[in-house]
C-alpha cells in the first residue's frame, strides 16, 4: 500500500486524475450495489464491473509489482461482484439509468467533492506535510490522545442530544398550535431563528451567556436573571462539562423551527378519516397521537432526525464562534480546522475521515428507507 501511495504521488497531477476517478467509481459502485439502490444488470453495470475487475488489478500490479497481488485483487473483486449479483433483485433501482441526464452534475460533483474527498483520505495516511506514508499513525494519535478522544465524544454528545431535543420540541409545538387561532404567527416566531446564520446565532447566545464580575452590571441575560435571584454570575461557556450542553442549546434553538415546519406539514397530511375513526373508537388525545399521528408522519420524522443529525455531526460555526474549542468544547469539524491551521495536514485529514465514517451510517440508513418506500409504492 505504501508503494502505491508513493507511486501515485510521483505522477503528474493530470495523470493522477484518471486513477482517482477510477477509485471513486469502484468505491461508489460498491456502496450503491450493496445498499440496493442501483441496478444489477445492463450495459452500464457491465462496464463498471469490467473496469473494476480489470483495471483495479492492473493498478495493484503497477503499484506492488507482484502478479500474485494482482491475481488476489481480481479474485476478491470477482467474489464481491458474485455476491452482489447473487443478492440482486430484479428491477432494483434506476440510478444509473439517469446517468446521461446527470453527467454534467456528476462531473462537477467529482471535481468539487469526490476528488478532494479521495485526496483527503489519502492524506490521512501521510505525515504532517504530506510527503511520506505513515500508515495508521494519525488515527492511532487520534484515539490515544485525551483531547482528541474528548473531541470525538463531544461530537457524539452533539448528535445524541441536538436531533432528539429539536425534533421533540418541534413536534410538540406543531401539535399544540395545529389549527389554532394565530397559528401562522406562532410558526413565524419559532421559525425565525432559521433565518439567522449559525455565526449570528452564536453571537446572540454568547451575549446571553456573558458573565461579568459580581460588582459590575451584567450584560448577559442569564446572569442578570441569576443576580436578580440573589446568585453569583456564572461563566456558562467555561463551566466544564456543562458548557458543551450550553453550546448545543444554540443548535436546538435554530433547528427547532425547521423540525416544527416539516412536522406541522406532515401532521396536516394525516387523513382526517383515520383521526375520526380513532375518536369513534373512544381513544383519548394521547392514544390518537401515538397510534395515528406518529405512524402517519414517520417518514417526516426520519427526515428531520437525520437532517439535524448530519448538521450536528459537522457543526463548526457555533463552536468556533463561541469558544474556539477551548474548555473541552471542541468537536471534530473544529479540530479539523485547528489541526490544518497548525500545519498538521495528516491529522486534520484523519479527523475528516472519522467524520465521514460517522455520517456514512446515516446516509446508508436513508438510502435503505428510500428503497423500502419505493417498494411500498
Amino acid at each position: 500500500m505504501s508503494a502505491f501511495f508513493a507511486w501515485l504521488g510521483q505522477l503528474p497531477a493530470l495523470a493522477q486524475i484518471p486513477i482517482i476517478v477510477l477509485a471513486f467509481v469502484a468505491l461508489v459502485g460498491a456502496i450503491l450495489f450493496f445498499v440496493e439502490i442501483a441496478p444489477r444488470s445492463g450495459t452500464i453495470y457491465t462496464v463498471i464491473r469490467l473496469v473494476v475487475c480489470v483495471a483495479a488489478p492492473l493498478l495493484v500490479l503497477l503499484a506492488a509489482g507482484s502478479y500474485w497481488w494482482a491475481a488476489a485483487a481480481a479474485a476478491v473483486l470477482g467474489g464481491v461482484f458474485f455476491i452482489v449479483d447473487y443478492r440482486s433483485r430484479a428491477g432494483a433501482g434506476y440510478l444509473f439509468q439517469l446517468f446521461g441526464f446527470l453527467s454534467p452534475a456528476i462531473l462537477l460533483l467529482a471535481i468539487g467533492l469526490v476528488i478532494p474527498s479521495i485526496q483527503t483520505t489519502v492524506q490521512s495516511f501521510m505525515n504532517s506535510r504530506g510527503t511520506a506514508f505513515i500508515g495508521l499513525d494519525n488515527f492511532i494519535w487520534l484515539f490515544t490522545q485525551p483531547e482528541a478522544i474528548r473531541t470525538v465524544l463531544n461530537t457524539i454528545v452533539w448528535v445524541l442530544i441536538a436531533p432528539l431535543v429539536s425534533t421533540i420540541a418541534g413536534l410538540a409545538y406543531a401539535v399544540f398550535i395545529d389549527k389554532s387561532r394565530g397559528e401562522k404567527y406562532f410558526k413565524i416566531m419559532v421559525f425565525m431563528p432559521m433565518a439567522i446564520s449559525f455565526v449570528g446565532a452564536s453571537i446572540i447566545w454568547r451575549f446571553v451567556y456573558t458573565a461579568r464580575p459580581a460588582d459590575q452590571n451584567q450584560i448577559g441575560l442569564l446572569n442578570q436573571v441569576v443576580v436578580w435571584f440573589g446568585g453569583q454570575p456564572v461563566d456558562f461557556i467555561a463551566n466544564e462539562p456543562w458548557n458543551t450542553i450550553f453550546l448545543i442549546v444554540v443548535l436546538i434553538w435554530v433547528q427547532t423551527g425547521f423540525a416544527m415546519v416539516v412536522l406541522s406539514a406532515a401532521i396536516k397530511g394525516v387523513p382526517a378519516e383515520q383521526l375520526e375513526a380513532a375518536e369513534l373508537d373512544g381513544t383519548n388525545a394521547w392514544q390518537k397521537f401515538t397510534n395515528v399521528t406518529v405512524p402517519g408522519i414517520r417518514s417526516s420524522l426520519i427526515v428531520v432526525l437525520t437532517t439535524i443529525s448530519i448538521a450536528s455531526l459537522k457543526v463548526f460555526d457555533i463552536v468556533r464562534t463561541m469558544t474556539a474549542g477551548a474548555n473541552s468544547t471542541s468537536v471534530i469539524a473544529n479540530e479539523m480546522y485547528t489541526q490544518f491551521k497548525n500545519f498538521e495536514l495528516g491529522r486534520s485529514a484523519a479527523f475528516a475521515v472519522v467524520l465521514f465514517l460517522l455520517v456514512l451510517p446515516i446516509v446508508v440508513y436513508n438510502a435503505r428507507q428510500i428503497q423500502k418506500q419505493r417498494g411500498i409504492r
